[in-house]
């Protein structure tokens, strides 16, 4: 494959030995982009034509482009979005442009081939255009990055029954021995603390729309530390999670398959509006306000309600650990109170703390006894734990415990609602050292 811009640089890139060679619509007008598609089919040769606009797709059609490649960073913002490839191929689903790759009988009928050429990593990149029978994955730098290829490679999933197995065996119902794949910083009320949350490698970021907490911010505000997030991650919309949904799968084992899905999406930050006994209606105003990628439900809700038809986007149900004031002791049944109590509606769980005698859980910085997370993930369930988290006790937490995620608020602030910027820094930059520290042996 050779990138080239000339009739000669085709023909020498086919003396080289080259298979195809990649024309770029961005730099070259249609009239040129014609005679060089010509060109190379005049040796048997046929190219793959790079788009990223809804007008450079059109020019490449005029031109007689058949293979299709969407780079999903834009070339003049550099920002990336995956979404591209699927709205490229929605228009060419529009125009008639038959691309179905599902079997090779389709494919062979299939006048077009649609290629996605930036952005992907993982199994669930593969898997989330393979949905949309895109028929190639130019896959490069997390190869490049990746200290054992091969076996990057093969973790790609690239044909359908290595996904099918992955899938599985993911969901196979074996203790979580995964680690701690997730950091969330909640009560984030301002960009500046949303961006330092970031670029400390934060995955999730917290605002907090209940008007009893002080941390409680407006649409106004929330939809500008939604703007901060997205800047920093190079995204202009919500990110879409490539959710796979099991009918015949547990409840258990439907959550892991969504825990591979918030991992994947959430290597670029996500923001998380966190919501308690409010209305379907509000929190759907407020995402759609906001622009929110997920929502949590801390109240008394129930697990249906963090059913995504009623929320809008995913949501992570908070289960609490009611635990006593003075002893600090949960009850004896609370791991079998939780496995029965899951559903698939929620995206995930989170365990967070509340005290005995109080009306609602959360926000009260008192942690809970995490053998109970442990215990929980020897199950199969991976959950997040918040409560009481620090700078301080997060790693021994992590290497203790290794819980899936941690969620951290008042623990890394300086007065309610403003975070100290150094131990946001402290409290992820440990987190993920007792990850590493934890994950080995495993």
């Amino acid at each position: 494959l050779r990138n080239t811009a000339g009739k000669y640089q085709i023909t020498e890139a086919l003396a080289r030995g080259a298979d195809t060679i990649l024309l770029i619509v961005a730099v070259l007008p249609q009239h040129l982009l014609k005679e060089l598609i010509d060109h190379a089919r005049s040796f048997g040769m046929e190219p793959l034509v790079e788009v990223h606009a809804d007008a450079e797709l059109e020019v490449a059609l005029n031109a007689g482009a058949k293979v299709i490649g969407v780079n999903n960073r834009n070339l003049h913002t550099f920002q990336m979005d995956l979404h591209t490839t699927e709205h490229v191929a929605e228009l060419l689903i529009e125009q008639g442009c038959s691309f179905d790759h599902s079997n090779p009988s389709a494919a062979e009928a299939s006048k077009y081939t649609l290629c996605s050429l930036s952005g992907m990593s993982t199994a669930f990149d593969v898997e989330r255009y393979r949905k949309i029978n895109v028929g190639m994955c130019l896959i490069g730098e997390s190869l490049m990055r990746a200290a054992d290829p091969k076996a990057a490679i093969a973790g790609l999933c690239l044909d359908p029954k290595d996904w099918e197995e992955m899938r599985n065996n993911a969901a196979g119902g074996g203790a979580y021995t995964g680690g701690t794949k997730l950091v969330k910083v909640c009560g984030v009320t301002n960009p500046k603390d949303a961006l330092v949350a970031c670029q400390a490698g934060a995955n999730l970021i917290g605002v907090i729309f209940v008007p009893k907490s002080k941390r409680c911010v407006s649409a106004e505000q929330g939809r500008a530390v939604v703007e901060a997030v997205l800047s920093f991650g190079e995204r202009t919309n919500r990110q879409t999670l490539g959710l796979t949904r099991s009918e015949a799968a547990s409840p258990a084992s439907q959550l892991v398959l969504n825990s591979h899905a918030l991992e994947d999406a959430s290597r670029r930050p996500l923001v998380v509006g966190v919501f308690q006994n409010q209305s379907p209606e509000f929190i759907r105003e407020m995402v759609e306000t906001c622009g929110l990628d997920l929502v949590q439900l801390h109240g008394s809700e129930g697990m249906a309600a963090a059913n995504q038809e009623l929320c809008g986007v995913p949501a992570i149900r908070v289960v609490d650990i009611a635990s006593d004031p003075e002893t600090g002791k949960a009850s004896e049944n609370a791991v079998e109170t939780i496995l029965n109590s899951i559903t698939t509606d929620p995206l995930a769980i989170l365990l967070d703390t509340s005290i005995k005698g109080q009306k609602d859980g959360g926000g009260t910085g008192v942690t809970f006894d995490h053998t109970i997370a442990e215990r929980v993930q020897n199950a199969g369930l991976p959950v997040i734990i918040a409560g009481g988290l620090t700078p301080d006790n997060a790693p021994d937490v992590i290497l203790s415990t290794r819980p899936w995620g941690v969620d951290v608020s008042s623990g890394v602030e300086a007065s309610p609602g403003t975070k100290d910027h150094d131990k946001v820094k402290t409290f992820v930059e440990g987190v993920k050292a007792a990850a590493i520290e934890a994950s080995k042996g495993f």
